[in-house]
């Protein structure tokens, strides 16, 4: 801890910010020569409706920021679109928090969202989805969720394994859903339910698509949507997404 305190000294002490950032690049490069270090732009970093969710859920300072900036900024595109929002793997709730807190930004305000967990972890992990997770792994209680939703009232949550639960929204229709699930099975349950209830112009996120932790989400969602005019967009910061009605064209490398 005293000699991080004395390098953020050392910063300081540095002209600017750019001189700063080339500072650190030069000894993460040491550290971590095949990591590509990108430029800073760092505007976003000023959203202060933005940074006050963040500090809602304690992630101001989390590795994972941009990815929730992206839903946030994704969920502006859905502004027109008919249809509910849900999200299917909530951990604490913090991207429900913020899709319900959109819904109402963009004057949503007569869209339900519906939050799919099964409470008590992911399940067991069959052989493609590699070694990193176990089963009951992100367990996170219904309880938590719902005191983390706030003083929001236009939300049910469905507690079950996916897709047990899913038959309860069988009549509606979305114009976003995130996907945050882990494992294969699951995914391409998700997935495989959704899409077609996905109005034109809708959106879906896959949380863990092209995460190294995640193959067998990753997966899922291309064997899904292998015929489909659309192809999951993989993101630099993590994660994924796809627009109902857009084609894609498939990876050209």
């Amino acid at each position: 801890m005293a000699l991080a305190r004395a390098f953020y000294k050392f910063l300081k002490k540095r002209k600017s910010h750019m001189k700063r950032f080339q500072l650190l690049t030069e000894i993460g490069k040491k550290l971590v020569p095949e990591y590509r270090y990108s430029w800073p732009y760092m505007d976003w970093y000023h959203d202060e409706p933005f940074n006050d969710y963040l500090k809602r859920f304690d992630e101001l300072d989390h590795f994972n920021t941009d990815r929730r900036h992206t839903v946030y900024q994704l969920m502006r595109l859905t502004e027109a679109v008919p249809g509910d929002t849900a999200e299917c793997g909530s951990l604490e709730g913090a991207g429900s928090y913020l899709i319900h807190l959109m819904n109402e930004q963009c004057r949503q305000h007569t869209r339900w969202h519906h939050i799919f967990d099964s409470f008590e972890g992911l399940s067991a992990p069959a052989a493609g989805d590699g070694s990193h997770w176990k089963k009951g792994d992100l367990s996170v209680s219904m309880n938590e969720v719902r005191d983390n939703m706030g003083a929001f009232d236009r939300y049910s949550l469905y507690k079950g394994w996916i897709p047990e639960r899913f038959p309860d929204v069988a009549d509606k229709q979305f114009s976003f859903v995130h996907i945050d699930v882990d494992l294969f099975q699951p995914t391409f349950d998700t997935i495989n339910f959704f899409y077609p209830r996905l109005n034109p112009g809708g959106i879906i996120v896959c949380d863990d698509y092209g995460s190294s932790l995640c193959p067998g989400a990753t997966r899922a969602i291309d064997e899904y949507l292998a015929d489909k005019p659309e192809k999951m967009l993989f993101m630099t910061c993590g994660s994924g997404f796809m627009i109902k009605g857009k084609e894609t064209a498939a990876q050209l490398c």
